[in-house]
């Protein structure tokens, strides 16, 4: 099972399931993990191991396919490190709640034919996805402006990475690199010494990234495309120098910003902080 499927964090109430969309088999993939996680509401991940190893053990004595066509991905883990995962379809899932004693049994079920159907819809009409976006966003507390800045840059993102694929480049730590030399030459640090700057663990990057930020990673990274199209790099070397043009463009801008105005413009503050600076300021 090859790991090039866009991982995507779901809420089913407040919990977080990870999750990829299979293009091949056109269906969901989700950590079993986070499966038991929010269905025995155990925030600690380490019982949370020991229950699903526990039934695992238990669904094979008892003779279960569920275990045994059991899948892995390689998702972030709670200690913001790359690490295989058990993956479930949502046939598997559905056999898998059956299994656990719940009372949020039903209202999973139907949340996870609800991921179903909205994903077969989007597939129909690629507009459902951006309202869902927008949706999801919302309900975390982001506000509209921000929400625009980051759709825009989410389309911007993915012309770029089109253009890498055009040329032959591998998601992944093809990607990863090119990405990491983009954020170093802009922002002065990598896309995991940022993070860290931002006290962030899980967390994506850009979703905790102030409007400033958001527009200088959007700048940084138009820049990076228009040049490959431009010049037509062909090996990685050549790519390499390309984001480091790409990302100097944004680089420049941020430096006569902070001179124009005496401010840091790359914020150590993150969604959660930046979102209850904005919740003070409409009190007062």
């Amino acid at each position: 099972m090859p790991n090039d499927r866009p991982v995507k964090v779901q809420l089913f109430e407040s919990a977080h399931i990870r999750s990829a969309w299979d293009e091949g088999e056109e269906k969901w993939w989700f950590s079993a993990l986070d499966i038991v996680a929010a269905l025995t509401d155990q925030p600690d991940y380490a019982k949370v191991r020991n229950y699903w190893k526990w039934l695992k053990n238990k669904l094979k004595l008892e003779g279960s396919e569920v275990v045994s066509a059991t899948n892995q991905l390689k998702l972030e883990a709670p200690d913001g490190k790359q690490r295989l995962t058990d993956v479930l379809d949502t046939q598997q899932v559905f056999r898998i709640i059956q299994s656990i004693p719940s009372r949020k049994a039903e209202p999973f079920k139907l949340w996870l034919a609800n991921v179903a159907k909205q994903r077969l819809d989007q597939l129909q009409d690629p507009e459902l996805s951006i309202e869902q976006a927008m949706l999801d966003y919302k309900r975390l507390g982001y506000t509209d402006n921000w929400i625009n800045q980051r759709l825009k840059s989410i389309e911007i993102r993915k012309e770029l990475t089109d253009e890498w694929k055009k040329h032959g480049l591998q998601e992944g730590p093809q990607f990863a690199f090119l990405t990491d030399v983009i954020y170093k030459t802009w922002a002065d640090k990598t896309a995991k010494e940022y993070k860290q700057h931002k006290g962030l663990r899980k967390e994506n990057l850009r979703d905790n990234m102030t409007n400033k930020e958001l527009i200088m990673s959007m700048l940084a990274e138009l820049s990076t495309k228009e040049i490959s199209e431009a010049v037509q790099p062909q090996t990685l070397d050549e790519h390499e120098s390309v984001a480091k043009r790409g990302g100097g463009v944004a680089r420049q801008a941020r430096l006569k910003l902070e001179a124009e105005t005496g401010k840091k413009l790359v914020s150590p503050q993150n969604a959660k902080q930046l979102r209850q600076i904005s919740q003070d300021k409409r009190k007062k």
